[in-house]
This record gives C-alpha cells, structure tokens and sequence, in this order.
C-alpha cells in the first residue's frame, strides 16, 4: 500500500521538463505504469476510515443542483433538453413514462475530469497526457481499458470518492464579518480569508479533505428568471478563489484531494494577468495547476444552501463525503452525485 506520508511541498516537487514548478507527474506513479487519478490517491483507506468517523447522526444533504437550473448557460454550452416519453405512443402501449435527457455536463453540477482543462502553453494534461475528441469519444463497447486518460470513469473502478468533506462557508463569514458578497463580480477570495474561515469555524485541516467553499453563487441564480440568469452571466465576472501561483501552492501544500465549490470555476473569472489587468480564459490559473500540474479534481456549480444550514446547525463543518459521478466512458466531466453525511 502506498505511503503518502511525506509528500513533498509545491517548492519540493521534482522538477519535470518543460513544465512550471508545482508539477506532480509521475509522483503517484506505480509499477511503471502511469497514475490516471491524480489526488484522489490521497484517499487512503486510513484517509477513508478517518473519515467514517464523521458520519455521528445519519442524516444526508444533497450537493447536487437542479440539471436545468441554468436556462442558457455560460461559455456557449448547451442547457437541458429534457424529453418525456409516454409508453402509449409505442410499440408497447403500457401504462408508464420514459424519460430521455441531452445536456452539456458543465452546464450545473460537475466534477471536472483531469482532461477538461489542460496546460495551455503545452496542451498537455495530467501526466503529460495529450488526446483529442476521437480519443475521448468512445462509443458502445469500447472504454479506456489501457487506463491512459485520467477521465471520470476510472471513479468507480476505485470505488468512487469517500473522504472527509471540509465546508469553507465564505458566505456565511462575509456576512457576519459585514462584507457584501458580489456574486456576479471578480471578488476574489484569498487563502488568507480561507484561513481565516476555518478558524471561524473551527476546522482542521487533514490530509486528504475534499475542500468545499461556498459563496452563494448558485443560490442567487436559482432565484433569478432566464433572462435576469443572461444578464448577470453576461458580466463575464464570477466570484471564486483568487487564481494565482501563491493560491495554488496553498492548496497543494495542504494536500487536499480534490476541490469543489458553488461557483462557476472554482477561481475567480476574469483571470489576471501579472500586471493586474483582465486576461483571457486561456490564462485560468488554478484549472491549469490544479487539473493539468497537480492531478486534483474540481467540482463546480454545487449546490451548497442547505450543506450551510446543517454546518450551522450543527456547529460541525466537516462530514463524509460520497460522490460517485456517471460512469460514461471518456467522461471530461459529469454530475457528482455528490451526498454530505453527518
């Protein structure tokens, strides 16, 4: 079994060539073959059995927000179709209903696989993958059996994730601290203020926690009609977790095994370039560190309302996770199915 114990900091990380400091190729590696799952190698079954101990009452919330809470959503995706199919306009005309779904997997809940975003001046992925649309698309009876894409689907080869959930209730700390909380703006959350939260909380960090932070993103585009959702994605702005160097390497060095939030990219849009001015989605910094260097999922868009309320209610922020995405061959990304246990 594989001892994780002593994992080198992001300034230790063996330099790979080509690549910036903080690249974490080949540390997971095993018997010669090259690791598809990144972080999630973090969850341990000491990781997992530490994390059992969380679940103390039984009770459960869902993560997961509504498939077509988005009317259009951003980037050009394509929103929900949802078709209803009656049994008596079929061959078989029985009593019942059959449903059939068509939806971009980016377009609510998500994880990001480690292919979906990749290091943009190389257009390599994680372990220096590179592949192309016909490599991730495979059809009926055939999958990546060869395990050379690190995709969602290997997930469940795995068992799916289980580990210790760490909610990061942002929103709830801005408004106690008396601060607005702009959703549709570039606020940009620093470590610092992570720091800050967890103490406010309570919370320690252990090595292979899911890190979950909450803005309230989700919730205010829940309550907003089409065309209010189109007028505050049409800003271009999203709040998130400020994108630079100096967050990356906070997160790496606290060795989380994935990231997740209710945002729409976790880090904060627009991106900034190193005089401070707006740059381009190819210049996202913690999607490149995170998915591309470090192998370390992002999960996006969750719905995180009612996770907050039994956090408060509670006094308890940390709790076991479960996620288990679809097992769609190739998968770049795809609802987690994601469940806080407490």
């Amino acid at each position: 079994m594989a001892d994780y114990s002593n994992l080198p900091d992001f300034d230790s990380l063996p330099p790979v060539e080509g690549m910036p400091q903080g690249c974490a190729w080949g540390l997971f590696d095993k018997d010669g073959k090259k690791d598809h799952l990144g972080c999630m190698n973090l969850l341990t079954p000491q990781v997992v059995q530490g994390a059992l101990k969380e679940a103390t009452d039984g009770t459960s919330v869902s993560l997961n927000w509504n498939i077509g809470a988005i009317k259009t959503p951003g980037f050009g995706r394509k929103g929900l179709v949802h078709k209803v199919i009656s049994f008596q306009d079929t061959p078989t005309p029985l009593h019942g209903f059959d449903d059939e779904v068509e939806f971009n997997t980016q377009c609510s809940s998500q994880w990001d696989s480690l292919v979906h975003f990749a290091h943009q001046p190389s257009g390599k992925s994680y372990n220096g993958v590179q592949t192309s649309v016909d490599a991730l698309s495979q059809p009926f009876g055939t999958f990546d059996v060869e395990k050379e894409l690190p995709t969602l689907n290997h997930w469940h080869q795995r068992g799916g994730l289980v580990g210790r959930g760490v909610l990061l209730d942002y929103r709830a700390w801005a408004e106690n601290q008396g601060k607005k909380v702009e959703c549709f703006s570039d606020l940009r959350i620093k470590t610092s203020e992570l720091e800050e939260i967890a103490k406010w909380e309570g919370v320690e960090f252990k090595q292979g926690d899911i890190l979950i932070v909450r803005t309230g993103f989700t919730e205010e585009l829940g309550t907003m009609s089409a065309d209010e959702q189109a007028k505050a994605l049409g800003t271009h702005q999203t709040c998130g977790v400020e994108g630079n160097k100096e967050s990356a390497k906070w997160h790496w060095n606290h060795h989380f095994a994935a990231v997740a939030g209710d945002a729409i990219a976790y880090e904060t849009i627009p991106p900034l370039n190193e005089d401070g001015s707006p740059a381009g989605i190819d210049s996202l910094v913690l999607h490149q560190y995170f998915l591309s260097l470090f192998g370390m999922n992002i999960g996006e868009l969750w719905d995180l309302k009612a996770l907050s309320q039994a956090c408060k209610e509670k006094k308890k922020y940390s709790f076991l996770l479960t996620s288990c995405p679809l097992n769609v061959p190739g998968a770049v990304g795809s609802p987690p199915n994601a469940l806080a246990i407490f």
